[in-house]
């Protein structure tokens, strides 16, 4: 089974653990086993949060045998990170360990060197600091979160679940993932590179685009453009495209690529259709095209993609 040691240090934000502890708690399997192992260590049994203190039942001896290692932010990002930690982090990092951060859980990534030369997310408040801070990382200052492999940062508060549902769906596939998303009431469709800053419009506001986007959810199968999707939001071009990336952080386009990679997980994992099919009910056109877009986002082959997460499928 796939380990998890979420770290805890002093100070820590209690949305940020809660976040990436109960996220990876809720992932399971169709016969209803658990996706991951997860156990929280740190460098003290006493973890102090604000208002409250925490126990820790595991020292960072959890972090030699974690698969995943997930670094929830601090209310005080510049305080100096205990060297056994930095030891510590290396160590499983070189060992082939995948290490994530919420929020300013960036900053200790960065104080252990695991930041250098890479991108890296956190919180758009605190981004400008970590950039002067730290000057061989590359921050992202306004996307949600950044995956470079084996390291991965995610923005401040709902970022993070966006982030580790990325993770359940990079590990386990997108059934697992759309399962636990449902049960933790999250969205699954925002993608990574989406903006932090969205505006929420009531449903039934006349700004809001939901009937759009719920409309573009049912029809992805159908060819769309900016324009055609502006006349049924009865808005002109400009205005339509300047609300959709308020509402959404993305672009009509993007998000109609996400959107349609997503569905075409799901059949991938839970239908016997072809793969050319699966692009044509998806609304590529071209299988061709599927197969380049669907690797370029995915990092995998339709075909090796299904062979992976086939399996993987669990009960609604």
């Amino acid at each position: 089974m796939h380990k998890v040691a979420v770290l805890l240090l002093n100070d820590v934000v209690a949305l940020d653990f809660g976040i990436g502890y109960q996220v990876f708690r809720l992932a399971s399997f169709a016969d209803g086993t658990r996706a991951y192992d997860v156990l929280v260590c740190g460098p003290n049994k006493t973890v102090r949060a604000d208002g409250f203190d925490m126990q820790v039942h595991h020292g960072l001896d959890a972090l030699e045998w974690a698969d995943t290692i997930v670094v929830p932010g601090s209310e005080d990002p510049f305080k100096a990170i205990p060297k056994s930690v930095i030891v510590a982090l290396r160590k499983a990092y070189d060992r082939g360990a995948r290490i994530a951060s919420i929020c300013t859980g960036a900053f200790v990534l960065a104080a252990s060197g695991l930041l250098d030369d890479k991108r890296a997310a956190t919180h758009w408040r605190i981004a400008e600091a970590l950039s002067n801070l730290y000057p061989k990382v590359t921050v992202e200052p306004n996307v949600l979160f950044v995956d470079e492999g084996r390291i991965v940062t995610s923005a401040g508060a709902s970022a993070g679940i966006d982030m580790c549902l990325h993770l359940v769906r990079c590990d386990h596939g997108q059934a697992v993932a759309a399962y636990t998303a449902r049960l933790a009431v999250a969205p699954l469709s925002r993608d990574g590179g989406q903006a932090q800053f969205i505006r929420h419009e009531p449903p039934g506001s006349p700004s809001s685009l939901t009937p759009v986007i719920e409309w573009m959810r049912n029809n992805l199968q159908h060819s769309h453009t900016v324009e055609t999707l502006a006349a049924r939001a009865n808005m002109s071009l400009r205005t339509f495209a300047r609300r959709f990336q308020e509402q959404t952080g993305t672009t009509p386009l993007q998000w109609l690529l996400i959107a349609r990679i997503d569905r075409a997980r799901g059949l991938l994992e839970g239908s016997d259709t072809s793969v050319d099919q699966t692009a044509f009910l998806t609304g590529f056109g071209s299988p061709v095209t599927f197969r380049a877009r669907f690797r370029r986002i995915v990092g995998l082959t339709p075909t090796e993609y299904r062979r992976r997460f086939s399996a993987a499928v669990p009960l609604a």
